[in-house]
């Protein structure tokens, strides 16, 4: 999504509106506008980002992310899975309550490079996007479902390996 369009779209309408104060409102007009794009292309891209977080939240398990590709924005849609592949999943995915007056909360997470790559591998391997899910492991955190103790005593998934001696 090229976001220029509506920035310049914007100019123009700041340029119109500067004709009605006359020749000193369209130079300040003029002024203003090459210094203020940066500020407009931000305030696109977090309203962007507010409705891919409302999006994602009807749509869960599924999700929307808006990722940045230079200057311009892309969507990352993940549809929910089928039924089917829900048929051989060995715990139920922690519910998060989607309370109609709820609104999503914006958060910045510095992680070491080791962690975040471990959980975009992990966040493929299920389908899900990043943000989907940190905020499941969230959810099953707060839940005690991510706790050692409750952890350490799952039923074995394919891929588990063991090591140790068996009396």
């Amino acid at each position: 999504m090229q976001l220029q369009r509506y920035i310049d779209n914007l100019r123009q309408e700041l340029a119109v509106a500067a004709e009605a104060g006359g020749d000193e409102a369209r130079a300040l007009a003029q002024r203003l506008t090459g210094p203020l794009e940066s500020g407009i292309r931000v305030t696109l891209l977090d309203a962007l980002s507010a409705a891919a977080a409302e999006i994602t939240q009807d749509l869960a398990p599924g999700s929307v992310e808006v990722r940045l590709r230079g200057r311009d924005p892309e969507f990352v849609v993940t549809a929910p899975p089928s039924d089917e592949e829900f048929t051989h999943v060995a715990a139920p995915e922690p519910v998060i309550p989607a309370d109609a007056d709820e609104s999503t909360a914006r958060v910045s997470l510095r992680l070491p490079d080791s962690l975040k790559t471990r959980i975009e591998e992990a966040a493929n391997r299920e389908g899900l996007s990043v943000n989907s899910w940190l905020v499941r492991a969230a959810a099953a955190g707060l839940e005690g479902r991510g706790s050692t103790a409750t952890t350490a005593h799952r039923a074995p998934r394919a891929g588990d390996s063991f090591t140790g001696w068996v009396r």
